[in-house]
């Protein structure tokens, strides 16, 4: 599931993933970040919670998602909770243009943070 959290500016989104993403999930995340980026880059924050990953369809979409944003994501925190997660974030990184990091659960605060710097 991919629920949208509230953000600080329309082109600082947050979206939280947990459990297994499936196919619906992307057809409400991805129209979001359209909408947010009609008028420029935005930046993402990616907070995982009891995430099980993707089943075959939503990884495409995800690939999908990833290959045509790669320039309109200016900057992605991913916030989350085990090792395959920050490992995650560092696979991500050469696949797109924008600024990636990882931060541990505990510091969604500076995650947050990170993105609405100038």
């Amino acid at each position: 599931m991919i629920e949208q959290l509230p953000g600080p500016s329309e082109k600082v989104l947050g979206f939280k993933m947990s459990g297994k993403l499936h196919d619906a999930d992307y057809k409400t995340f991805v129209p979001a970040i359209d909408a947010a980026a009609a008028g420029g880059k935005v930046r993402l924050l990616a907070q995982f919670h009891d995430f099980h990953g993707w089943d075959m369809h939503a990884l495409w979409d995800d690939i999908k998602f990833s290959t045509t944003h790669c320039r309109t994501i200016e900057r992605i925190a991913m916030v989350g909770e085990t090792t395959w997660q920050k490992w995650m974030a560092k696979v991500c990184a050469p696949f797109t243009a924008a600024k990636v990091k990882y931060f541990d659960a505990a510091e969604i605060d500076q995650a947050w943070a990170w993105l609405q710097e100038a």
